[in-house]
């Protein structure tokens, strides 16, 4: 059987065909020779998911996105097909995720394993975004901006506080203090040289001060030692009994027993006392007025005169 050219020119046209919706379909990430299954996500807005993107569970991929287009209420519709070899529940979540400075978002399905009713071909599953790389670190240099601001307003405010403060007279008064620090502390090293000098100079003078003060201090500690060994309870019955003793003298004198506690306590020894004295006195000045009345030699026996009584008896 001959075929005429017209019919091989239309098979050919038929197969090309074919292979231009397969591949189309294909990059599309849909296989018309797999059985697949159908599902739909909604979406406020997309973050650069475009069709031919991929639908992964836990990290491997089981699907693409084949269409995505735009409601009548701005809302974004997402066509996702997916292998049948791979079931989810129908509360499952359809995760935009990933992407980088220059897109690349997929699909991710975060299965819901408390329900158990499975996910079938036509389901909308409930479409949810995360955070991408952009979106944290905007989200993370937000309050630091914010911060980095006020810091930058701070240091500017600052900046112009200490320029209004430092003019010429202050920056002179600053270095000349600069000069005045340096001044000291070039002093102060030569005063540690001095010191230093005259450390080593009389170090064994030092050492030998040194050596005699602990040799002082063993001989306190001797002498201490010392008096500690001495018979400070003996000492202190001596005492007591030397005190009892007085007490006891005491005692009896004031009662009046003995000479003395009669002496000091018998007004009629006193009076006695007193009028012996007088009289002694008396014989004393008369003795002085008539020496020769105590005092009298006669080789012829003159008679005595009698004794007169003083006229001035306190002379």
């Amino acid at each position: 059987m001959k075929i005429s050219k017209e019919l091989r020119v239309g098979l050919m046209a038929i197969v090309a065909i074919a292979l231009l919706i397969f591949g189309y379909n294909f990059l599309k990430g849909k296989n018309l020779l797999e059985d697949s299954r159908t599902f739909y996500a909604v979406y406020d807005q997309v973050e650069g998911l475009s069709p031919s993107s991929g639908v992964t569970i836990n990290g491997l991929q089981i699907g693409s996105v084949t269409n995505i287009k735009i409601r009548k209420d701005a809302k974004l519709v997402v066509t996702m097909n997916i292998k049948n070899n791979f079931p989810f529940s129908k509360t499952s979540i359809a995760e935009i995720y990933g992407g980088d400075l220059i897109g690349g978002k997929s699909i991710a399905i975060v299965p819901d394993f408390k329900n158990q009713t499975q996910a079938i071909s036509g389901d909308t599953l409930q479409g949810e975004i995360e955070a991408g790389l952009l979106e944290l670190v905007n989200n993370q240099l937000a309050p630091l901006q914010t911060k980095v601001e006020s810091v930058v307003s701070s240091v500017d405010t600052l900046v112009r506080s200490v320029n209004y403060v430092l003019d010429i007279g202050t920056r002179e008064s600053i270095k000349k203090s600069i000069n005045d620090f340096n001044k000291t502390v070039k002093h102060l090293n030569s005063t540690a040289e001095n010191v230093d000098f005259v450390l080593t100079e009389n170090l064994e003078g030092i050492q030998k001060t040194i050596r005699n003060a602990a040799d002082t201090s063993e001989k306190l500690k001797q002498f201490s030692d010392t008096l500690s060994k001495v018979e400070l309870g003996k000492m202190v019955n001596n005492i007591n009994t030397t005190i009892a003793s007085i007490n006891n003298i005491t005692q009896k004198i004031n009662e009046g027993d003995g000479s003395l506690g009669k002496l000091m306590n018998d007004d009629k020894l006193y009076v006695n006392l007193e009028k012996a004295s007088k009289q002694l006195e008396e014989l004393l000045q008369d003795i002085k007025l008539n020496p020769k009345r105590y005092m009298h030699f006669s080789v012829f026996g003159k008679k005595n005169k009698e004794y007169v009584e003083p006229e001035n008896r306190d002379q």
